[in-house]
């Protein structure tokens, strides 16, 4: 994957007026999280989640800090931090994933014979796209349909948990949450100073030493 911002990483701001003090814990408390600590998921539930996440958005290998997405969606449900809403066809979040996972794991067994963290990633890949168009029929899903729990809570709960980490803001170029310096350069293709600049073809050198300097 090309970088389209390199030497860009939003952590540089932390100490800089672009973040306040509230900005700063809320960030703060996002980098705590272990990647590998989970407090509401039981094991066999931790291991499919792992999996659906790491298919989902996978992430490089080499990545530094990687956005523990498994890890923020058991966070947000051990500390019972909803939506404020939900879709009419799904139970509450927490009974949404506990069933979901549940039920693509018996579909791996079913189809496959093995516990789907297990499966090789193509065999993963055509379970969530099953899911995706409403196709997969095990009893353990009951009453909620496969594909509302794929739309409603697998990808809209790893992509916002993925977008809410500091290391996808580096990525594409975000300097965070607006407070207190906000933005001002709103029109398209236009950025303050404080913002990452994209590499364009064959200025990538120009855009890395303009990076370094965005955090200072």
């Amino acid at each position: 994957m090309r970088d389209r911002y390199p030497g860009y990483d939003v952590l540089a701001k932390r100490d800089t007026a672009s973040w306040n003090d509230k900005t700063r814990a809320v960030i703060d408390r996002r980098l705590a999280i272990e990647p590998d600590t989970h407090h509401f998921f039981d094991a066999a539930e931790w291991l499919t989640l792992r999996a659906v996440c790491a298919r989902i958005v996978p992430q490089p290998a080499d990545r530094a800090r990687p956005v523990p997405l498994a890890a923020m969606i058991d966070a947000k449900l051990h500390g019972n931090q909803g939506d404020g809403y939900r879709h009419a066809r799904l139970p509450p979040m927490d009974d949404a994933w506990r069933r979901g996972l549940a039920a693509l794991d018996a579909e791996a067994m079913a189809r496959h014979g093995i516990h789907f963290h297990a499966l090789a990633p193509d065999h993963q890949d055509a379970l969530l796209r099953a899911m995706h168009k409403g196709e997969l029929k095990h009893d353990a899903w009951g009453d909620m349909p496969c594909d509302v729990f794929f739309k409603h809570r697998v990808l809209s709960d790893v992509v916002r948990a993925y977008y809410a980490h500091p290391s996808a803001w580096s990525e594409i170029g975000w300097g965070g949450p607006a407070s207190p310096r906000g933005y001002v350069r709103m029109d398209f293709d236009r950025r303050d100073p404080w913002e990452a600049a994209e590499a364009k073809p064959g200025r990538e050198h120009e855009a890395y030493q303009e990076n370094l300097r965005v955090g200072r």
